[in-house]
């Protein structure tokens, strides 16, 4: 029984172009239709032309992965999966830039005992890069926030027509629900906007309290 070639491309976005991996493929002389593409992220394995792929694939066929990255993120994911296909599988598989992640050249105890131990390194290294690039991540918000930039939902504005109903309103000149009409809000929007005016008219207050003293 001839063993097929399949090759799996994985990129983060609809926006990242997958045309390098694909070349790569071909190089290997994968066909189109032995080429199986995902558009989304690494976090787990639950990509549909993935598990497709993972379906199709047979003992002794070869999987060609671009990188390690392309074929997820997640460091236990990863080996669970290399684990699944060259040991229960029992199919090969090929990581280009990586020649050392070549279970074609490993055919005894030793060899395999080497690709285990190099993809356990480069899994914890890729999980040690994203431990770092959150932490950064984190100092960067609290810096920003220390700084002044706020996150998260932007101010209300209150319009000098909303503050008229409002007047209104506190007046009883309007019932909640004219007032809601004239300023063409929903309640809950309504609300929200009383509140913002609100704050505003008491920090000013405060303001020119303590500018007096």
């Amino acid at each position: 029984m001839e063993h097929r070639k399949f090759g799996y491309i994985r990129v983060s976005s609809k926006d990242q172009n997958e045309g390098r991996q694909l070349e790569a493929m071909k190089k290997m002389g994968i066909t189109d239709r032995d080429i199986y593409l995902d558009k989304q992220s690494g976090k787990n394995f639950e990509r549909a032309n993935y598990q497709l792929l993972k379906r199709i694939i047979r003992k002794g066929d070869i999987l060609y992965i671009h990188s390690l990255d392309r074929f997820g993120r997640n460091k236990e994911e990863i080996l669970q999966e290399w684990n699944d296909l060259t040991k229960n599988i029992e199919a090969d598989i090929v990581v280009l830039d990586m020649p050392l992640l070549d279970t074609t050249q490993y055919k005894d105890s030793m060899g395999t005992f080497i690709a285990d131990l190099v993809l356990q390194i480069l899994s914890w290294m890729a999980e040690e890069e994203r431990e770092r690039i959150r932490k950064r991540q984190r100092e960067g918000i609290d810096l920003a926030l220390q700084n002044g930039i706020q996150f998260g939902r932007p101010t209300v504005f209150v319009s000098e027509e909303f503050k008229e109903v409002y007047r209104k309103w506190k007046a009883r000149e309007l019932t909640a629900v004219q007032a809601m009409q004239e300023a063409g809000v929903k309640k809950t929007s309504f609300y929200k906007l009383v509140k913002a005016l609100e704050e505003e008219t008491a920090n000013t207050l405060y303001i020119e309290e303590t500018r007096q003293f």
